[in-house]
């Protein structure tokens, strides 16, 4: 049984910093890319950044450039992402996903992805 078990979230004011991670059990870690999404209130699910198996090649969303930084540990089976100066438009339940045999032009695409975590909160007041 696959399964991804996020951690970490919680609540910032603006400026500051929080970080998840993502550990994925019941398949091989070292292939995956993985991938994180964020979904705000009303809004629909958007991808946010995502790092990829072999090579480790990274993608990240306009909105999070130069304030993210995703980052894996093949031996922990965890990705990790780092959330810098952190704004209110970051508030968001923040997910990650699991691919296999899926290019780096389809990080993006939340169909590209085969298991999802189960979501953490992060809320960022002003």
């Amino acid at each position: 049984q696959v399964q991804l078990v996020e951690s970490g979230g919680g609540m910032v004011t603006a400026g500051g910093s929080l970080s998840l991670s993502c550990t994925l059990s019941g398949r091989t870690f070292s292939n995956a890319a993985m991938g994180w999404f964020r979904q705000a209130p009303g809004k629909e699910r958007e991808f946010v950044t995502a790092i990829g198996g072999i090579g480790g090649l990274t993608r990240f969303a306009e909105s999070v450039k130069g304030r993210f930084t995703i980052s894996r540990d093949n031996a922990k089976n965890t990705a990790y992402l780092q959330m810098n100066s952190l704004k209110p438009e970051d508030t968001a339940v923040y997910y990650c996903a699991a691919s296999w045999g899926n290019n780096y032009y389809s990080y993006t695409n939340s169909g590209t992805y085969n298991y999802w975590g189960q979501g953490t909160q992060v809320t960022v007041s002003s």
